[in-house]
């Protein structure tokens, strides 16, 4: 890795608390960039309005929409650090805009699609018992899955039906648990501990959610999961674990919740980024009226 790239990583991390999977992305993306430019001989501090033009250019052909606007975010963010510590004078990213992406409104699963996920986790089978948690505490609270993938077992408190959350940002925030979550987790709990009886290495004693080898669950495995249950539920529909989150979001305010209150549960920096869901309740109210008014 470029030693100015390494400086910019660690000044995100250290001055912007920004999270691992943003660590992650943009290492990728001035990775790509640093591809790129390799051939033509030309270093990161060397580019030009015309390099990086050529550069988006070449994302066109086989990357994602978000996925360019992703690596042009972290491209402008690299620069202007570098312009901050003068290291150059001028971004030569400041005049490049930032395409808009078309806005995707969350897809929520039904709420009988969702209460049939829930149950379908077996209790007498052990691996099925933590699913069930898992499901319920993802719905339950709102969690992002990797939010639901770092919980330890200090973080969860059932007495006061509370679930602590390290979200982006490294922000702290409070999240209320229902009693189907409560209940979930008190009955994983008491079996918990057979997944840590026999000594394995990368064991996690802390974890609150663990693999059958007593290590931490992981994002991966949760869509795993996930995707068994669906199938078994013969559902056709696609649900990943975020999906759930949206439903969450979508039940609460389709049941009479404000959408402050959603931003707050939901860890979004943005009320802009929660009012999303707004647009979701009024296509349901809409397909209501579409079906019931005489003149519709």
């Amino acid at each position: 890795m470029h030693a100015l790239v390494a400086d910019f990583l660690k000044h995100l991390e250290v001055a912007r608390a920004a999270s691992k999977h943003t660590l992650k992305a943009y290492a990728q993306d001035l990775a790509a960039l640093e591809k790129y430019l390799e051939p033509q001989a030309v270093e990161l501090v060397e580019l030009t309005h015309l390099h990086l033009r050529g550069f988006l250019g070449q994302q066109a052909v086989d990357k994602a929409a978000a996925t360019r606007a992703r690596r042009l975010a972290a491209i402008k963010s690299f620069y202007r650090y570098l312009v901050r510590r003068k290291v150059i004078e001028v971004s030569p990213a400041r005049r490049v805009k930032t395409p808009k992406l078309p806005q995707r409104l969350p897809r929520a699963v039904p709420i009988d699609e969702t209460f049939a996920l829930l149950d379908e986790p077996q209790v007498d089978r052990l691996l099925e018992l933590r699913d069930r948690a898992m499901l319920e505490t993802l719905y339950g609270a709102g969690l992002r899955v990797s939010e639901l993938c770092g919980l330890s077992l200090r973080d969860v408190d059932l007495r006061a039906r509370m679930v602590r959350v390290l979200g982006k940002g490294n922000k702290e925030r409070l999240v209320p648990l229902n009693e189907g979550a409560i209940a979930a987790i008190e009955a994983w709990l008491v079996r918990r501990g057979e997944l840590l009886s026999k000594p394995r290495p990368k064991q996690d004693r802390e974890a609150m959610f663990l693999n059958y080898r007593g290590g931490r669950l992981t994002t991966r495995s949760m869509q795993l999961h996930l995707d068994r249950y669906a199938k078994r539920l013969g559902l056709t529909r696609e649900i990943s674990p975020h999906a759930l989150r949206h439903s969450f979001a979508t039940h609460l305010l389709a049941s009479g919740a404000d959408v402050r209150s959603i931003q707050e549960l939901l860890g979004h920096a943005s009320l802009s980024t929660t009012q999303r869901y707004t647009a979701v309740s009024f296509e349901q109210l809409q397909k209501v009226y579409d079906d019931a008014h005489p003149r519709a």
